[in-house]
Protein backbone atom coordinates (compact mmCIF):
# COMPACT_ATOMS: atom_id res chain seq x y z
CA UNK A 1 0.00 0.00 0.00
CA UNK A 2 1.51 3.54 -0.96
CA UNK A 3 -0.50 5.32 1.34
CA UNK A 4 0.21 4.34 4.92
CA UNK A 5 -1.91 7.23 7.35
CA UNK A 6 -4.46 5.42 9.00
CA UNK A 7 -7.09 7.80 8.05
CA UNK A 8 -7.67 7.34 4.45
CA UNK A 9 -7.94 10.63 1.87
CA UNK A 10 -11.46 11.66 0.41
CA UNK A 11 -11.46 11.79 -3.14
CA UNK A 12 -13.43 14.90 -4.56
CA UNK A 13 -14.43 14.82 -7.93
CA UNK A 14 -14.63 19.02 -8.36
CA UNK A 15 -16.77 19.33 -11.47
CA UNK A 16 -15.46 22.04 -14.06
CA UNK A 17 -18.57 22.95 -14.27
CA UNK A 18 -18.29 24.08 -10.87
CA UNK A 19 -14.85 26.05 -11.39
CA UNK A 20 -16.33 27.48 -14.78
CA UNK A 21 -19.73 27.36 -15.17
CA UNK A 22 -19.62 30.33 -17.74
CA UNK A 23 -16.60 32.27 -16.18
CA UNK A 24 -14.38 31.23 -13.57
CA UNK A 25 -16.53 31.37 -10.40
CA UNK A 26 -14.83 32.94 -7.81
CA UNK A 27 -17.32 32.53 -5.27
CA UNK A 28 -17.35 28.71 -5.24
CA UNK A 29 -13.84 28.65 -5.07
CA UNK A 30 -13.34 31.02 -2.22
CA UNK A 31 -16.02 28.64 -0.39
CA UNK A 32 -14.15 25.49 -1.33
CA UNK A 33 -11.32 27.08 0.48
CA UNK A 34 -12.81 27.36 3.33
CA UNK A 35 -14.26 24.25 3.47
CA UNK A 36 -11.30 22.37 2.48
CA UNK A 37 -9.11 24.23 5.21
CA UNK A 38 -11.23 23.35 7.81
CA UNK A 39 -11.68 19.93 7.49
CA UNK A 40 -8.03 19.87 7.33
CA UNK A 41 -7.41 21.37 10.30
CA UNK A 42 -9.64 18.11 11.53
CA UNK A 43 -6.79 15.72 10.48
CA UNK A 44 -8.80 14.73 6.55
CA UNK A 45 -6.50 14.42 3.96
CA UNK A 46 -8.36 15.34 0.52
CA UNK A 47 -7.53 14.40 -3.26
CA UNK A 48 -9.70 17.02 -5.53
CA UNK A 49 -9.61 15.82 -9.22
CA UNK A 50 -10.38 19.49 -11.56
CA UNK A 51 -13.11 18.30 -14.07
CA UNK A 52 -12.87 20.57 -17.53
CA UNK A 53 -16.53 22.80 -17.52
CA UNK A 54 -16.82 25.57 -19.75
CA UNK A 55 -13.41 25.73 -20.64
CA UNK A 56 -13.17 22.43 -22.36
CA UNK A 57 -16.69 22.68 -24.22
CA UNK A 58 -15.20 26.33 -25.49
CA UNK A 59 -12.31 24.89 -27.35
CA UNK A 60 -14.36 21.93 -28.43
CA UNK A 61 -16.47 24.40 -30.08
CA UNK A 62 -13.93 26.32 -31.60
CA UNK A 63 -12.08 23.49 -33.24
CA UNK A 64 -15.23 22.42 -34.54
CA UNK A 65 -16.32 25.67 -35.75
CA UNK A 66 -13.11 26.25 -37.74
CA UNK A 67 -12.46 22.84 -39.72
CA UNK A 68 -16.09 21.17 -39.52
CA UNK A 69 -15.13 18.12 -37.27
CA UNK A 70 -12.70 17.16 -34.31
CA UNK A 71 -11.88 13.54 -34.09
CA UNK A 72 -12.61 11.76 -30.41
CA UNK A 73 -9.35 12.08 -29.74
CA UNK A 74 -8.49 15.59 -30.39
CA UNK A 75 -11.75 16.15 -28.17
CA UNK A 76 -10.36 14.75 -25.44
CA UNK A 77 -7.04 16.09 -25.29
CA UNK A 78 -8.91 19.06 -25.48
CA UNK A 79 -10.66 18.56 -22.03
CA UNK A 80 -7.76 16.74 -20.48
CA UNK A 81 -5.67 20.40 -20.74
CA UNK A 82 -8.59 22.50 -20.22
CA UNK A 83 -8.61 20.45 -16.62
CA UNK A 84 -5.19 20.54 -16.24
CA UNK A 85 -5.32 24.90 -16.51
CA UNK A 86 -8.52 24.14 -13.84
CA UNK A 87 -6.04 21.93 -11.56
CA UNK A 88 -3.24 24.74 -12.08
CA UNK A 89 -5.46 27.19 -10.50
CA UNK A 90 -6.71 24.47 -7.44
CA UNK A 91 -3.28 23.88 -6.82
CA UNK A 92 -2.55 28.09 -6.33
CA UNK A 93 -4.97 27.86 -4.40
CA UNK A 94 -3.90 25.30 -1.64
CA UNK A 95 -0.49 26.30 -2.57
CA UNK A 96 0.54 26.02 1.03
CA UNK A 97 -0.79 22.93 2.07
CA UNK A 98 -1.04 20.93 -0.94
CA UNK A 99 1.38 18.44 -2.98
CA UNK A 100 3.80 20.34 -5.22
CA UNK A 101 2.70 18.22 -7.78
CA UNK A 102 -0.25 17.80 -9.79
CA UNK A 103 -1.01 14.73 -10.71
CA UNK A 104 -1.36 14.41 -14.64
CA UNK A 105 0.07 10.54 -14.86
CA UNK A 106 -1.40 8.58 -12.48
CA UNK A 107 0.89 5.71 -13.34
CA UNK A 108 3.19 7.69 -11.44
CA UNK A 109 2.36 7.13 -7.48
CA UNK A 110 3.02 9.11 -4.73
CA UNK A 111 5.50 8.19 -2.04
CA UNK A 112 5.60 9.58 1.51
CA UNK A 113 2.83 11.81 0.98
CA UNK A 114 2.80 14.20 3.79
CA UNK A 115 0.42 17.09 2.60
CA UNK A 116 -3.34 17.01 3.62
CA UNK A 117 -3.90 17.94 0.06
CA UNK A 118 -3.58 16.72 -3.17
CA UNK A 119 -4.62 17.75 -6.69
CA UNK A 120 -5.39 15.69 -9.66
CA UNK A 121 -5.95 16.73 -13.07
CA UNK A 122 -7.21 14.48 -16.46
CA UNK A 123 -4.98 11.92 -17.74
CA UNK A 124 -5.25 10.32 -21.05
CA UNK A 125 -8.08 10.13 -24.08
CA UNK A 126 -11.06 7.49 -23.22
CA UNK A 127 -12.36 8.21 -20.38
CA UNK A 128 -13.45 11.61 -18.13
CA UNK A 129 -11.52 12.88 -14.53
CA UNK A 130 -13.96 10.82 -12.63
CA UNK A 131 -12.12 7.77 -13.90
CA UNK A 132 -9.25 9.61 -12.66
CA UNK A 133 -10.89 9.88 -9.39
CA UNK A 134 -11.53 6.11 -9.39
CA UNK A 135 -7.61 5.17 -9.91
CA UNK A 136 -6.60 7.78 -6.84
CA UNK A 137 -9.18 5.81 -4.86
CA UNK A 138 -7.94 1.78 -6.27
CA UNK A 139 -4.26 3.81 -5.58
CA UNK A 140 -4.53 5.12 -2.39
CA UNK A 141 -7.23 2.96 -0.34
CA UNK A 142 -9.81 5.18 -0.24
CA UNK A 143 -13.83 3.37 -0.33
CA UNK A 144 -15.64 6.80 -0.81
CA UNK A 145 -15.42 9.08 -3.80
CA UNK A 146 -17.32 12.44 -3.78
CA UNK A 147 -18.49 13.42 -7.05
CA UNK A 148 -19.22 17.56 -6.89
CA UNK A 149 -21.65 19.09 -9.82
CA UNK A 150 -24.32 21.75 -10.15
CA UNK A 151 -27.06 19.03 -9.51
CA UNK A 152 -28.82 17.69 -5.87
CA UNK A 153 -29.41 13.83 -7.09
CA UNK A 154 -29.38 11.68 -9.99
CA UNK A 155 -32.14 11.76 -11.79
CA UNK A 156 -34.06 8.93 -13.89
CA UNK A 157 -33.81 11.25 -16.98
CA UNK A 158 -32.55 15.01 -18.06
CA UNK A 159 -34.47 17.00 -15.64
CA UNK A 160 -33.25 19.77 -17.92
CA UNK A 161 -35.74 17.99 -20.68
CA UNK A 162 -38.35 16.05 -19.10
CA UNK A 163 -39.91 18.80 -15.94
CA UNK A 164 -41.21 15.16 -14.21
CA UNK A 165 -37.60 14.21 -13.91
CA UNK A 166 -37.55 12.01 -10.63
CA UNK A 167 -34.86 12.20 -8.38
CA UNK A 168 -32.77 8.90 -7.30
CA UNK A 169 -31.74 8.17 -3.49
CA UNK A 170 -30.16 5.17 -4.10
CA UNK A 171 -28.93 3.10 -6.86
CA UNK A 172 -26.21 0.06 -8.06
CA UNK A 173 -23.78 0.61 -10.51
CA UNK A 174 -25.60 -2.01 -12.42
CA UNK A 175 -28.61 0.65 -12.42
CA UNK A 176 -26.43 3.36 -13.44
CA UNK A 177 -24.81 1.27 -16.31
CA UNK A 178 -28.47 1.33 -17.32
CA UNK A 179 -28.37 5.11 -16.95
CA UNK A 180 -25.66 6.82 -18.61
CA UNK A 181 -24.29 3.04 -20.87
CA UNK A 182 -21.25 1.68 -21.16
CA UNK A 183 -19.50 3.74 -23.94
CA UNK A 184 -17.23 6.96 -23.23
CA UNK A 185 -18.45 9.73 -25.62
CA UNK A 186 -15.99 13.03 -25.54
CA UNK A 187 -18.10 16.06 -23.94
CA UNK A 188 -20.92 14.31 -22.65
CA UNK A 189 -22.83 15.05 -19.82
CA UNK A 190 -23.43 12.04 -17.61
CA UNK A 191 -23.78 12.08 -13.59
CA UNK A 192 -21.03 9.88 -13.86
CA UNK A 193 -18.41 8.55 -16.73
CA UNK A 194 -19.45 5.11 -17.73
CA UNK A 195 -16.06 4.32 -17.99
CA UNK A 196 -15.27 5.21 -14.41
CA UNK A 197 -18.77 3.52 -12.84
CA UNK A 198 -17.72 0.12 -14.46
CA UNK A 199 -14.25 0.17 -12.73
CA UNK A 200 -16.27 1.27 -9.64
CA UNK A 201 -18.39 -1.78 -9.84
CA UNK A 202 -15.46 -4.05 -10.41
CA UNK A 203 -13.67 -2.36 -6.76
CA UNK A 204 -17.09 -2.27 -4.88
CA UNK A 205 -16.23 1.87 -4.31
CA UNK A 206 -19.15 4.17 -2.96
CA UNK A 207 -19.95 7.64 -4.96
CA UNK A 208 -21.80 10.09 -3.78
CA UNK A 209 -22.54 12.22 -6.06
CA UNK A 210 -23.90 16.17 -4.69
CA UNK A 211 -24.15 19.49 -5.31
CA UNK A 212 -21.17 21.43 -4.91
CA UNK A 213 -22.52 24.49 -4.51
CA UNK A 214 -24.20 23.40 -0.88
CA UNK A 215 -21.19 23.14 1.53
CA UNK A 216 -23.24 22.82 4.44
CA UNK A 217 -24.53 19.90 3.12
CA UNK A 218 -21.23 18.91 1.98
CA UNK A 219 -20.60 19.36 5.57
CA UNK A 220 -22.81 16.62 6.50
CA UNK A 221 -21.71 14.00 3.87
CA UNK A 222 -18.04 14.50 5.29
CA UNK A 223 -19.40 13.84 9.24
CA UNK A 224 -21.29 11.10 8.55
CA UNK A 225 -25.12 13.18 9.45
CA UNK A 226 -28.42 12.90 7.46
CA UNK A 227 -27.49 14.08 3.60
CA UNK A 228 -28.79 15.50 0.64
CA UNK A 229 -27.62 13.72 -2.58
CA UNK A 230 -27.47 10.10 -4.62
CA UNK A 231 -25.52 7.17 -3.35
CA UNK A 232 -24.16 4.68 -6.29
CA UNK A 233 -23.33 1.40 -3.96
CA UNK A 234 -22.13 -1.82 -4.77
CA UNK A 235 -25.68 -3.54 -4.58
CA UNK A 236 -28.25 -2.42 -2.15
CA UNK A 237 -27.69 -2.48 1.69
CA UNK A 238 -30.56 -2.79 3.69
CA UNK A 239 -32.50 -5.41 5.16
CA UNK A 240 -32.61 -8.22 2.12
CA UNK A 241 -29.34 -8.26 2.62
CA UNK A 242 -28.92 -9.07 6.16
CA UNK A 243 -31.62 -11.66 5.32
CA UNK A 244 -29.36 -12.97 2.63
CA UNK A 245 -26.61 -13.51 5.79
CA UNK A 246 -29.15 -15.72 6.99
CA UNK A 247 -30.48 -17.44 4.28
CA UNK A 248 -29.47 -19.26 0.40
CA UNK A 249 -31.75 -19.38 -2.36
CA UNK A 250 -33.84 -16.81 -4.66
CA UNK A 251 -37.42 -15.68 -5.26
CA UNK A 252 -40.14 -17.06 -2.49
CA UNK A 253 -38.01 -20.61 -2.54
CA UNK A 254 -35.55 -20.15 0.39
CA UNK A 255 -33.53 -22.72 2.51
CA UNK A 256 -31.87 -21.81 6.16
CA UNK A 257 -28.01 -22.06 5.96
CA UNK A 258 -26.44 -24.67 7.94
CA UNK A 259 -23.33 -23.36 10.11
CA UNK A 260 -20.27 -25.76 10.56
CA UNK A 261 -19.93 -27.25 13.57
CA UNK A 262 -16.35 -25.62 14.08
CA UNK A 263 -18.45 -21.82 12.87
CA UNK A 264 -21.22 -22.38 15.23
CA UNK A 265 -18.61 -23.31 18.25
CA UNK A 266 -16.38 -20.22 17.65
CA UNK A 267 -19.06 -17.75 16.95
CA UNK A 268 -20.83 -18.81 20.51
CA UNK A 269 -17.14 -18.96 22.24
CA UNK A 270 -17.12 -15.39 21.23
CA UNK A 271 -20.62 -14.39 22.70
CA UNK A 272 -19.65 -16.05 25.63
CA UNK A 273 -16.37 -13.74 26.23
CA UNK A 274 -18.18 -10.59 25.28
CA UNK A 275 -21.20 -11.33 27.17
CA UNK A 276 -18.88 -11.92 30.44
CA UNK A 277 -16.35 -9.01 29.67
CA UNK A 278 -19.67 -7.20 30.07
CA UNK A 279 -21.18 -8.89 33.36
CA UNK A 280 -17.31 -8.60 34.99
CA UNK A 281 -16.19 -4.80 34.10
CA UNK A 282 -19.94 -2.66 33.53
CA UNK A 283 -22.10 -5.64 35.17
CA UNK A 284 -25.92 -3.90 33.87
CA UNK A 285 -29.04 -4.99 35.06
CA UNK A 286 -30.77 -4.42 32.42
CA UNK A 287 -28.96 -4.49 28.89
CA UNK A 288 -30.17 -3.65 25.07
CA UNK A 289 -28.51 -5.75 21.99
CA UNK A 290 -28.94 -3.57 18.95
CA UNK A 291 -28.62 -5.77 15.63
CA UNK A 292 -28.78 -8.50 17.77
CA UNK A 293 -29.21 -11.14 14.81
CA UNK A 294 -30.56 -14.66 16.00
CA UNK A 295 -30.13 -13.98 19.77
CA UNK A 296 -26.92 -15.28 20.67
CA UNK A 297 -25.57 -12.11 23.14
CA UNK A 298 -28.86 -12.16 24.49
CA UNK A 299 -28.98 -15.85 25.40
CA UNK A 300 -25.33 -15.34 27.24
CA UNK A 301 -26.05 -12.13 28.98
CA UNK A 302 -29.49 -13.53 30.35
CA UNK A 303 -27.49 -16.65 31.56
CA UNK A 304 -25.54 -14.30 33.40
CA UNK A 305 -28.17 -12.44 34.82
CA UNK A 306 -28.50 -9.69 32.72
CA UNK A 307 -32.04 -8.61 31.82
CA UNK A 308 -31.05 -8.21 28.24
CA UNK A 309 -33.16 -8.12 25.46
CA UNK A 310 -32.75 -7.51 21.59
CA UNK A 311 -33.84 -5.31 18.61
CA UNK A 312 -32.76 -6.94 15.06
CA UNK A 313 -34.02 -5.38 11.82
CA UNK A 314 -34.04 -8.45 9.83
CA UNK A 315 -37.38 -10.65 9.94
CA UNK A 316 -35.51 -13.78 9.26
CA UNK A 317 -33.06 -13.87 11.21
CA UNK A 318 -35.56 -13.31 14.24
CA UNK A 319 -37.57 -16.32 13.07
CA UNK A 320 -34.24 -18.47 13.18
CA UNK A 321 -33.88 -17.22 16.88
CA UNK A 322 -34.38 -20.00 19.71
CA UNK A 323 -37.48 -20.26 20.93
CA UNK A 324 -35.82 -19.94 24.86
CA UNK A 325 -34.99 -16.00 23.44
CA UNK A 326 -37.69 -15.34 20.57
CA UNK A 327 -39.81 -13.20 23.57
CA UNK A 328 -37.05 -11.17 24.31
CA UNK A 329 -36.08 -10.13 20.99
CA UNK A 330 -37.86 -7.56 18.79
CA UNK A 331 -37.72 -6.55 14.91
CA UNK A 332 -36.34 -2.65 15.01
CA UNK A 333 -34.14 -0.20 12.52
CA UNK A 334 -30.80 0.88 14.78
CA UNK A 335 -32.00 4.46 13.16
CA UNK A 336 -35.64 4.40 14.70
CA UNK A 337 -35.56 2.01 17.54
CA UNK A 338 -38.85 1.09 19.30
CA UNK A 339 -37.62 1.95 22.41
CA UNK A 340 -38.52 4.35 24.88
CA UNK A 341 -35.62 7.38 26.00
CA UNK A 342 -32.78 5.77 28.90
CA UNK A 343 -34.81 2.39 29.04
CA UNK A 344 -31.64 0.28 29.62
CA UNK A 345 -28.63 0.36 31.60
CA UNK A 346 -26.39 -0.32 28.82
CA UNK A 347 -26.85 -0.47 25.01
CA UNK A 348 -24.45 -2.10 22.58
CA UNK A 349 -23.28 -3.07 18.97
CA UNK A 350 -21.50 -5.42 17.97
CA UNK A 351 -19.99 -4.87 14.40
CA UNK A 352 -23.15 -3.31 13.16
CA UNK A 353 -22.34 0.55 12.87
CA UNK A 354 -19.58 -0.59 9.90
CA UNK A 355 -22.58 -1.97 8.29
CA UNK A 356 -24.60 1.59 8.47
CA UNK A 357 -24.48 4.44 5.89
CA UNK A 358 -22.35 6.95 6.13
CA UNK A 359 -25.83 9.61 5.96
CA UNK A 360 -27.14 7.53 8.70
CA UNK A 361 -24.71 6.87 11.02
CA UNK A 362 -25.13 10.29 13.22
CA UNK A 363 -28.63 9.31 13.58
CA UNK A 364 -28.02 5.15 14.67
CA UNK A 365 -25.50 6.67 17.40
CA UNK A 366 -27.59 8.92 18.63
CA UNK A 367 -30.22 6.49 18.65
CA UNK A 368 -28.32 3.95 20.73
CA UNK A 369 -27.50 7.14 23.17
CA UNK A 370 -31.15 7.83 23.27
CA UNK A 371 -32.14 5.00 24.95
CA UNK A 372 -29.36 3.99 27.01
CA UNK A 373 -29.15 5.24 30.77
CA UNK A 374 -25.86 4.74 31.72
CA UNK A 375 -23.55 3.36 28.87
CA UNK A 376 -23.23 2.14 25.35
CA UNK A 377 -20.58 0.56 24.21
CA UNK A 378 -19.93 0.22 20.51
CA UNK A 379 -17.58 -2.73 19.03
CA UNK A 380 -16.57 -1.85 15.27
CA UNK A 381 -14.46 -2.99 12.52
CA UNK A 382 -12.04 0.00 11.93
CA UNK A 383 -8.92 0.17 9.83
CA UNK A 384 -6.85 -0.70 12.83
CA UNK A 385 -8.25 -4.32 12.79
CA UNK A 386 -5.78 -5.79 10.31
CA UNK A 387 -6.36 -9.85 10.83
CA UNK A 388 -9.84 -8.77 9.17
CA UNK A 389 -8.40 -7.96 6.20
CA UNK A 390 -5.46 -10.54 6.20
CA UNK A 391 -7.94 -13.31 7.08
CA UNK A 392 -10.90 -12.42 5.83
CA UNK A 393 -12.55 -11.71 2.11
CA UNK A 394 -13.52 -8.46 1.21
CA UNK A 395 -17.25 -7.58 2.55
CA UNK A 396 -18.64 -5.40 0.44
CA UNK A 397 -21.49 -4.61 3.27
CA UNK A 398 -18.90 -2.64 5.19
CA UNK A 399 -19.77 0.65 3.68
CA UNK A 400 -18.39 3.04 6.50
CA UNK A 401 -15.27 1.46 7.46
CA UNK A 402 -12.81 3.99 9.48
CA UNK A 403 -9.90 4.66 11.72
CA UNK A 404 -10.13 4.60 15.35
CA UNK A 405 -9.72 8.41 15.15
CA UNK A 406 -12.70 9.12 13.03
CA UNK A 407 -15.38 7.02 15.08
CA UNK A 408 -13.62 8.66 18.22
CA UNK A 409 -14.50 12.05 16.60
CA UNK A 410 -17.93 10.95 15.70
CA UNK A 411 -18.54 9.97 19.52
CA UNK A 412 -17.07 13.16 20.75
CA UNK A 413 -19.07 15.28 19.13
CA UNK A 414 -22.34 14.09 20.25
CA UNK A 415 -24.42 15.66 23.20
CA UNK A 416 -25.11 14.06 26.51
CA UNK A 417 -22.38 11.63 26.09
CA UNK A 418 -18.51 10.89 26.82
CA UNK A 419 -15.93 8.42 25.76
CA UNK A 420 -15.06 6.64 28.97
CA UNK A 421 -11.85 6.13 30.60
CA UNK A 422 -13.62 3.21 33.15
CA UNK A 423 -11.88 -0.18 33.01
CA UNK A 424 -12.92 -2.73 30.03
CA UNK A 425 -11.18 -5.79 28.90
CA UNK A 426 -10.03 -4.93 25.11
CA UNK A 427 -8.01 -7.48 22.99
CA UNK A 428 -5.23 -5.31 20.82
CA UNK A 429 -6.67 -3.27 18.52
CA UNK A 430 -4.87 -5.56 15.72
CA UNK A 431 -8.28 -7.53 16.66
CA UNK A 432 -10.64 -5.13 17.53
CA UNK A 433 -12.41 -1.56 18.33
CA UNK A 434 -14.24 -1.58 21.41
CA UNK A 435 -15.89 2.13 22.26
CA UNK A 436 -17.51 2.47 25.94
CA UNK A 437 -19.32 6.10 26.17
CA UNK A 438 -21.02 7.69 29.38
CA UNK A 439 -24.02 9.47 29.68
Amino acid sequence: MLFQHKEPPTIISVGGGLIVPEGIDSAFLNKLNIFIREHVKKGKRFFLVAGGGRTARNYRDAGKAVIGNLTEGDQDWLGIHATRLNAHLLRTIFQDIAHPRIIENYDKKLYNWKEPVVIGAGWKPGFSSDYDAVILAKDYNANLIINLSNIDWVYDKDPRKYPDAQPIKRLTWEEMELLVGTKWIPGMNAPFDPIAAQLAKSMGLTVIVANGNDFKNMDKIIECDAFKGTVIMPYRIDASYYDREYYLGKGDKLSKRGETFYSAFTHSIIRFYRALMIKLFINPRTCLDVGCGTGGMVKWLRFFGVDAHGVEISKQALEMADESIKPYLRQGDITRLPIDDKAYDLVVTFDVLEHVERGKIKKAVEESIRVAKKYVLHKIYTRENLWIEWFHARDFSHVSIFSRRHWGRIFGEVEKVKISDQPFFRLPTFFESIFLLKK
